[in-house]
């Protein structure tokens, strides 16, 4: 990101200047950002030259969050068997249930990016904290199926877009050539949370219950007060509104604007999902809706059935399923950390492609394995490549949208990645396991689609490493 404004036209007045540190000037784009700049938090974050705590507030607060859904989801699949018995329902009658929730989580998904798109990260993002930490303990009273489902819907319906528009806040805060390492760490944070899960899993719920499970993440609340006080706004949102209302106010007054803004405001004035199959941004709309398609397709059936699996197939009991989700969410995260310093390094093509061949060849041997030490080592070395491929896939996301609509194709990208992969997916993974009498052969279409991406990756992909978010487009 410049440190000037993005997208003023030569001539224009400067609203205002002020600095970063004692040397690097920040000037301003508009009355926005003009505003933004009287905090000491946006000018941190307005610069690329060095890291600030600034940048760190963000990262936290992008990392707790992504942590909480860790948490949340592996709580739910460790949980499942119980809450089918004493509900008493049957696996179609639950996945039905996992269905709904999951719908209405991706209109959520779509929803808190768009707004975002409106009326910008940071508030959006502590509204959203906010409400989904403050819907757990509900879950956690739920009387019957019908009101698990409810309550479950609703703390999915917010938690799907925290993570869309935390990760665009660190994307568009970030120096450009950190990009990449910052948000997978970032992503990475959702290991520890699927690992605290297990430990919840393998003490609190085998003396309190599964209900007891859901009340602790309540206390995430507390992060939006964080992210509200200590987390500016994203300076390209700040400078992409303030162009529009220039242009918007020049024309009102009957002025006339030159071909570069007419160009863009063309575009950039009505946010929607029209714009993402405009002839610029078709092939970029195809390849990261692919990549969120892919990716979240593989995790459903591991984040949905991988208990039951081990129950069933191998006998293992909760605590050892439970124990098994630490180690396996702790090794993914040093997958997805090493992931990030890759891309960073030598590309997101090279990042890709070591992380999806990795995860695909030791899944389908743990797929294979019969005992309790090969289950073990597979499993541990397959989350590597499996869990570290989200790292590169949460920043490439990012990447292959301008900031007029970054919230919109995450939205659009993602929200169709899970009404696939959780929606629609489950039904092809239960009747598998209806039809063969285990989940063996789900699991092993796994990396049938991983290799898939990888080719495509590889072959069809833009390299955007170390490059300015508006430098890759407008």
């Amino acid at each position: 990101m410049s440190s000037t404004a993005i997208g003023s036209p030569a001539g224009q007045s400067i609203a205002g200047e002020l600095f970063a540190g004692d040397t690097t000037p920040l000037v301003a784009g508009g009355p926005l950002e003009e505003r933004h700049l009287g905090s000491a938090a946006y000018r941190n974050a307005a610069q690329q030259e060095r890291v600030t705590r600034t940048h760190w507030h963000i990262a936290w607060a992008n990392g707790l969050g992504w942590g909480f859904d860790g948490m949340d989801g592996a709580i739910f699949a460790l949980v499942a068997p119980m809450v089918m018995a004493e509900f008493a329902v049957s696996l179609p009658e639950y996945r039905t249930g996992l269905q709904l929730s999951m719908l209405v989580g991706i209109i959520g998904l779509y929803l808190w990016p768009w707004l975002a798109d409106r009326y910008g990260r940071r508030t959006l993002l502590a509204i959203n904290i906010a409400m989904f930490s403050l819907m757990m303990p509900l879950v956690a009273l739920s009387p019957t199926w019908g009101f698990f489902v409810a309550a479950y819907a609703i703390v999915r319906f917010a938690l799907n877009g925290e993570w869309a528009i935390g990760s665009m806040l660190v994307a568009e805060t970030w120096p450009a050539r950190l990009r990449g390492r910052i948000v997978s760490a970032n992503r990475a944070a959702w290991g520890v949370g699927a690992a605290l899960a297990g430990t919840i899993t393998a003490v609190i719920v085998e003396n309190w219950g599964w209900r007891a499970a859901f009340i602790p993440p309540a206390a995430v609340a507390l992060l939006a007060i964080y992210v509200r006080f200590l987390c500016p706004e994203s300076p390209y949102w700040v400078r992409t509104m303030d162009r529009k209302r220039r242009i918007r106010a020049t024309l009102a007054a009957g002025g006339m604007i030159d071909e570069e803004d007419r160009h863009w405001f063309s575009k950039a004035d009505k946010v929607g999902p029209r714009q993402l199959f405009l002839p610029d941004m078709r092939r970029n709309t195809v390849l990261a809706t692919f990549v969120a398609v892919t990716n979240v397709i593989a995790f459903s059936t591991v984040g949905l059935w991988m208990p039951l699996y081990l129950r069933e197939a191998h006998g293992w009991s909760a605590a050892e399923y439970g124990s098994f989700y630490v180690a396996w969410g702790l090794v993914g995260v040093l997958g997805i950390v090493g992931a990030g310093w890759i891309i960073d390094k030598f590309g997101r093509r090279l990042g890709f492609v070591l992380m999806l061949v990795q995860g695909a060849a030791f899944l389908a041997l743990w797929t294979f394995a019969e005992g309790r030490t090969a289950l073990w080592v597979y499993g541990l070395l397959w989350s590597i490549g499996f869990l570290g491929v989200w790292g590169p896939a949460t920043a490439y996301t990012a990447e292959m949208y301008p900031t007029r609509i970054r919230g919109v194709g995450n939205g659009f990208s993602w929200a169709l990645a899970f009404f696939i992969g959780y929606v629609l997916w489950p039904f092809v993974s239960v009747w598998i396991r209806e039809a063969t009498g285990s989940f063996q052969l789900a699991f092993l279409l796994i990396p049938v689609f991983m290799l898939g991406q990888a080719v495509v990756v590889w072959f069809w992909s833009p390299e955007n490493a170390g490059k300015d978010l508006d430098g890759i487009h407008v």
